[in-house]
């Protein structure tokens, strides 16, 4: 007998039914509908673009729409932070469009975050050109762009859409072939504002200032059109990455549709450890039922390996339900240009019911009208959270979001206290041009591209500090001065050399041994965690195994396997402290803030069944350990503080262990950052290094002078700011961690998500972390 398709509302009841699964849901937030508020379109619109405007059935802007062109008609920089599909490329491509309608000689330069993205707004601003009737030339500049086009779009583009990499390597470095260009450069559009945090946002912020540089060479000094998704900051962002204070618009007229956001903490599987039902399963089961239903779905995944895994789940349930499995599909980095343009194109036309993909379709590519998303485990920050759950109900209609915890620290906090995910702002965005390694590259760059004055100071750097690198550059043969001028002396190109990821080596390719085919590309440092000798690589829900990784030529050769497993990689890291920069001492401890060398290891692998997660065998890894410096927070204990605690030496381990981990997970709640963003290890700060824990237990036996000490770090190289937050922040962030401790469901037991990984969880542990904490609280306040 036919069964009639349960619509989207039907399941979200299902959803929220407390006799289902509704006890599982801590979060039901319903975003009504709201009607579109309008504005008018500046007075004087040239006809050929009102006329378009009209073709387009763009009768009227929305209120931000008019505000936003307004400003920039009056030469204010702007920087707009409304939602998702909001209409915010149109608050700049009418002021360009109009601007060289009316100035042909006019140029624009539009950046964005990726090549996809670059390529899905060339086709939203070439429809609007079309429609003038006048030829505009607009261009894609990216590293896919043929080099017999190249020429053409230096001579012919009007408006450049490219990506911060080429605007780095091969915009900016041949700044004499794009005369044109930067001679009557009027606008620059940086979308996405929110995407250039970290370590990458304070390269952009550098490769900002050059432009500028470049521009004030040729005598122009374009305004910035900035857009981004909601965060806390976004004027203090936009002035850090482009040394210019924007007007700010935050304020949307655009409709919405209304909107459920679900959250959903999985039922425990195990209430002795607090372990609940996996997030990849419970994903599945989610999606399963909203594809099998005909809802359009999009599920994000918190990693590679986890896009294949929840692929491969979807395609053997659709299977079962007598459906294509092609209906759907993955999308992540590593796939080839192409494959990702055809399901990109499949998602708009319908063709593709569901995709699974990480981050990657986070950004505003055009992917048509999606009906639901699945948010499998917390993406590391509010923004990402909102930008995904954006990704459905982009145009009208009724959309829901599923986002579900995972069993870690963090989640169970942001879970259970889900306010601060719908209803607090989003956090700040941080960026740290001023990172050494970040700086001198980019002074490096600068100089190649045009030399540097004796009396020119770069960015935000005083003129004695701008000397003081050229010095430094100079003495290492870098730079050769001159007549006060310094010059680039060296053959090799240096932005070349500079990647704005903070990743220098180059990817590796994965080839097929048995079609020669080339499969994908997987950047260095996933490189060591993902395709070691005898590794498990899944790909479009295909399962490879490597059997030669050529390190030297960044080439890994694997053959079609259908194992029941996948596998993992086991790392650990070694801290050494090289220079402290600040410290605060007490009676039995110390709190420092400095630079640090990380040393990532790889110690070997394990094999885990799929469905059931069940261990099936571990393998070595024979791979070169990863050297980072950065900067850390570290706090160090004098061995008669652990002895204070009363308890064997094992115990006192486990509970400082503890405490590490309660620092850690209440450090990336107060900074609101990811939890990669920081970095924990412990160590021995009289040997000045950290320990494995047997390492650690063997230490304290033998040597008295053993002196505990933890390390938050910044988790990339040179850091951006974070752990000198922490050092500042610290008194704040014991107290919180104390708190985590006491108040967590598993009562005086102890579990993974308030102590961390243990060999048991007897309470003892959990006991010293918190009487560990209250100690050193005891004597940080007696001498405050």
């Amino acid at each position: 007998m036919f069964q009639e398709k349960r619509s989207l509302d039907d399941i979200i009841n299902d959803l929220v039914d407390p006799s289902g699964h509704g006890h599982n849901v801590t979060c039901h937030d319903v975003t009504e509908r709201l009607e579109a508020k309008f504005g008018e379109f500046p007075q004087n619109l040239h006809p050929a673009l009102q006329g378009a405007l009209v073709q387009l059935n763009i009768q009227k802007p929305y209120s931000h729409q008019a505000e936003a062109l307004e400003l920039v008609r009056d030469g204010e920089h702007v920087v707009l932070t409304t939602p998702t599909a909001s209409g915010k490329s149109l608050c700049y491509n009418i002021p360009v469009l109009e601007r060289i309608l009316n100035e042909p000689e006019s140029r624009a330069l539009y950046v964005f975050p990726t090549k996809a993205l670059s390529q899905d707004q060339y086709n939203t601003v070439h429809a609007l050109i079309e429609a003038t009737g006048v030829d505009i030339g607009t261009f894609t500049f990216d590293g896919d762009t043929p080099p017999d086009a190249r020429r053409a779009v230096r001579d012919h583009g009007h408006v450049v859409i490219t990506n911060p990499d080429m605007l780095h390597s091969g915009i900016l470095p041949q700044h004499t072939k794009w005369l044109k260009l930067f001679e009557n450069l009027k606008y620059v559009v940086i979308d996405e504002l929110h995407s250039y945090r970290g370590i990458f946002g304070s390269h952009v912020s550098n490769l900002m200032s050059r432009l500028r540089r470049v521009c004030n060479f040729y005598g122009s000094n374009p305004q910035f059109i900035l857009c981004s998704a909601t965060i806390a900051n976004p004027k203090e962002l936009g002035q850090a990455l482009t040394g210019i204070e924007p007007r700010l618009i935050g304020e949307s007229g655009a409709p919405r549709g209304e909107r459920h956001f679900i959250a959903y903490n999985p039922p425990v599987v195990n209430a002795q450890l607090g372990i609940r039902a996996g997030v990849i399963r419970t994903a599945h089961n989610v999606a399963k039922e909203l594809i099998t239903e005909g809802i359009s779905t999009i599920v994000f995944a918190g990693s590679r390996l986890h896009v294949e895994v929840i692929l491969k789940y979807l395609r053997e349930s659709l299977v079962k339900a007598d459906l294509n499995p092609d209906l759907v599909q993955g999308y992540r980095g590593g796939y080839l240009p192409n494959h990702r343009r055809r399901i990109e194109a499949g998602l708009r036309s319908g063709d593709i019911r569901g995709v699974v993909t990480t981050n990657a379709l986070e950004l505003g590519i055009d992917i048509g009208s999606l009906q639901a998303c699945v948010i499998a485990g917390y993406p590391g920050s509010i923004a990402s959270l909102r930008q995904q759950a954006g990704r459905a109900g982009r145009r009208s209609g009724t959309a829901l979001t599923v986002w579900i915890a995972r069993s870690n620290s963090v989640e169970q906090y942001l879970v259970n206290h889900p306010d601060i995910v719908t209803g607090s702002s989003p956090e700040h965005a941080r960026v740290n041009p001023e990172n050494l390694f970040v700086l001198v590259d980019h002074v490096k760059c600068a100089a190649f591209e045009i030399p540097f004055e004796g009396t020119e100071s770069y960015a935000k750097l005083k003129l004695e500090d701008t000397h003081e690198v050229l010095s430094y550059l100079q003495t290492h043969g870098v730079l050769h001065e001159s007549a006060g001028r310094y010059h680039w002396t060296q053959r090799v190109f240096p932005a070349s050399h500079v990647s704005l990821r903070g990743i220098d080596e180059e990817n590796f390719v994965v080839v097929d041994l048995k079609t020669d085919r080339v499969l994908a590309e997987v950047d260095f440092r996933s490189t060591h965690t993902s395709l070691y000798l005898h590794a498990i690589y899944n790909c479009d829900g295909k399962q490879y195994q490597v059997e030669r990784l050529d390190y030297e030529n960044h080439k890994t050769y694997v053959r079609p396997v259908e194992p029941d497993y996948y596998t993992t990689a086991m790392t650990y890291s070694r801290v050494a402290i090289l220079e402290e920069d600040e410290s605060t001492s007490f009676e039995n401890h110390a709190v420092c803030h400095g630079d640090v060398l990380v040393t990532q290891k790889f110690v070997g692998f394990k094999k885990l069944k799929f469905h059931t997660n069940e261990n099936v065998g571990y393998g070595d890894i024979e791979l070169p350990d990863l050297e980072m410096h950065t900067t850390a927070m570290w706090l160090t204990l004098q061995s008669e503080l652990l002895a204070q605690l009363e308890v064997d030496l094992a115990t006192a381990l486990d509970g400082l262990t503890a405490l590490t981990h309660a620092l850690h997970v209440t450090g990336t709640v107060r900074l609101m950052c990811t939890t990669r963003d920081i970095g924990r290890s412990i160590g021995d700060r009289s040997a000045e290094t950290s320990l494995r824990l047997d390492e650690r237990r063997s230490r304290f036996k033998a040597d008295g002078n053993f002196e505990p000490t933890v390390f938050l770090y910044d988790n990339a190289p040179g850091g951006f700011g974070l752990a000198k937050e922490l050092y500042k922040r610290f008194d704040e962030l014991l107290r919180q961690a104390e708190e985590l401790l006491t108040s967590c469901h598993c009562g005086a037991q102890g579990c993974p998500s308030c102590s961390g990984p243990m060999p048991t969880y007897d309470g003892a542990a959990k006991r010293a972390a918190i009487k560990l904490a209250d100690l050193i609280r005891q004597q940080s306040s007696s001498v405050a």
